[in-house]
């Protein structure tokens, strides 16, 4: 059992914590159940799992995950047990779950993730610009992967989406919605217009006249969701073939970033379920 918190295994999870140190050991830090069993049933391996033994050998449930650690320690992942305060020097969190563990990066790469997906059409390109709240990212990944969307581009200023913060919020989109990190708007356009075909560019705005949903959202749709305090980039703006807003009352000015993707980006969904009903019958 690891019982200092200066452990080599210990220390290489802490550094998990920061950009340099993810960029360094090319991996990423996932922490709980829920994560491990999401990068679990995904297919994805972590490279090191440290876990507190007594946290998970009360209830069924936890018997079940101590089951699957010693699958993947046969699967040739480096699985420790640990004393709770080691786990909590390894831990991003204040109240750790007792269970951390590092993934390799490259488990996923976007161009890993997209040739998993592939076999339908997604029709929702998502471009984000300038999200930088750790919390609101995570929130939109997670959105966007229920709303089945293509893939998202991160342009400048946006949160690291490997950060802890993201990754919790993100519960478990990660290991399957294809994310393309620290883009500029150049490299953003490229994409944006290549193959497929985008036929529409719509960027939110609260004054814009025209409601999202008023838009034909089941065409290839390159969808760009800006910071609701400062607004779109001029970046963003020079992409975009029109503008939407979502309707408000009581004088509400604005929502949060990731309120307001994930309604546009669930009626997109809904458009498309509604296609596909009557292209059923």
């Amino acid at each position: 059992m690891i019982t200092s918190t200066s452990n080599q295994h210990i220390a290489r999870l802490h550094t998990l914590h920061t950009p340099k140190g993810r960029a360094q050991e090319q991996a990423w830090l996932i922490e709980g159940p829920h994560l491990l069993e999401a990068a679990l049933d995904a297919g994805v391996l972590p490279q090191l799992i440290v876990y507190d033994p007594d946290r998970f050998s009360h209830d069924a449930n936890g018997r079940r995950l101590l089951n699957r650690l010693e699958e993947a320690r046969a699967s040739g992942a480096e699985v420790y047990d640990a004393t709770p305060a080691a786990i909590e020097r390894a831990s991003d969190t204040r109240t750790p779950q007792g269970i951390v563990a590092a993934v390799a990066i490259a488990d996923v790469a976007p161009e890993k993730l997209r040739a998993r997906r592939r076999g339908r059409m997604r029709p929702i390109l998502l471009v984000l610009d300038a999200i930088s709240d750790p919390g609101n990212l995570g929130t939109i990944l997670r959105s966007a992967l229920a709303a089945d969307v293509d893939e998202v581009l991160l342009g400048p200023d946006c949160a690291d989406p490997l950060s802890p913060k993201v990754v919790r919020a993100g519960s478990g989109a990660h290991f399957h919605l294809p994310v393309r990190a620290d883009l500029d708007w150049k490299a953003i356009q490229q994409v944006v217009f290549g193959a497929p075909t985008v036929q529409q560019v719509l960027v939110t705005e609260a004054n814009a006249h025209r409601a999202y949903d008023t838009c034909d959202l089941t065409q290839r749709t390159a969808l760009l969701i800006g910071n609701e305090a400062h607004g779109i980039s001029a970046g963003a703006r020079a992409l975009a073939t029109d503008a939407i807003s979502i309707p408000m009352w009581n004088k509400v000015e604005s929502l949060n970033a990731a309120i307001a993707a994930s309604v546009i980006l669930f009626e997109a969904a809904r458009q498309r379920r509604a296609a596909e009903t009557t292209t059923n019958t």
